[in-house]
């Protein structure tokens, strides 16, 4: 008997060690940003034009307008959760041969942003990015397309919903490669923690994404080797409005590159269907 109250001590031990890491290491885990800028659109012969913004919080945000001539639709742009801008440029080059506009946005303590990043943060991050569009730019929301991939999933989802709390609707939004919620993940990762307890960051998509109704394209790949294609399934299974789903092959970070024409062209015929039904303004 004291053996077995030994070992169970021991365990219970074990357990709070690592839920203890897991609670502190948080931040760590969801945002993973580098400083340095290793190319820029100019590199891939886009034209492009670096705008700082500042966030409610006062933050100064770096990001990129990448202008296309008689672009059909505008993109806000909400990439994941490593490196920086830098690493977006492929992705900025697929957007401008579709014939968008895009703009591309670090966050707070990403690149050349200031800050710290945080769910509050990105929250105001987003929030600058979509003013810049709309007020200073003088785009129509109505001809605005969110694209959020991975953690940028989770921003646009949570801008999404409260955009519709007040009754504006971009045109569509894209969801690439994101997750139903943090705690979701995290449970999925350590089934054996009350993770939903313990999480500090929570993104939750899926609930933001009930409030809303404009048409969405869902894209996944099963090979994600980071967010569980069930996540992406789900998403798209529950979502109310129009929704489309493309299934991409790859792992999480080149899947859309793997996936090429597959990608690409899943894209084209979501943003041409925006187009014929939702006049952009630019």
């Amino acid at each position: 008997m004291t053996m077995l109250l030994k070992i169970t001590g021991l365990a219970a031990l074990c357990w709070l060690i690592v839920g203890a890491y897991v609670y502190m290491s948080q931040r760590r885990l969801v945002y993973s940003p580098t400083q340095d800028m290793r190319t820029t659109p100019a590199d891939a012969g886009l034209p492009h034009e670096d705008v700082f913004l500042t966030t409610a919080q006062g933050t100064r945000i770096h990001a990129w307008w990448t202008p296309c001539p008689d672009a059909r639709l505008t993109v806000l742009f909400c990439h994941g959760n490593g490196g920086n801008l830098s690493h977006r440029v492929p992705t900025l080059q697929i957007l401008h041969e579709l014939n968008v506009n895009v703009l591309a946005f670090d966050y707070s303590g990403y690149g050349q942003s200031t800050g710290k990043p945080s769910e509050t943060a990105t929250r105001a991050d987003v929030d600058a990015a979509w003013n810049w569009l709309t007020q200073t730019r003088g785009i129509a929301a109505g001809s605005i397309v969110l694209l959020g991939r991975s953690l940028g999933g989770g921003v646009a989802a949570d801008l999404v919903a409260r955009l519709a709390d007040q009754g504006i609707n971009p045109a569509g939004m894209i969801m690439e490669s994101t997750f139903t919620s943090i705690p979701d993940m995290g449970a999925d990762k350590y089934p054996w923690l009350p993770v939903r307890l313990l999480a500090r960051f929570r993104y939750e998509s899926a609930r933001a994404l009930e409030r809303t109704r404009i048409p969405a394209l869902f894209i996944h790949s099963p090979d994600d080797d980071i967010v569980p294609f069930a996540h992406g399934r789900r998403l798209f299974e529950k979502y109310e409005g129009p929704r489309e789903f493309l299934q991409i092959h790859g792992d999480h970070n080149s899947g859309y590159m793997e996936s090429g024409e597959i990608y690409r062209a899943g894209l084209d015929r979501f943003l041409t269907r925006l187009a014929t039904t939702v006049p952009a303004r630019q």
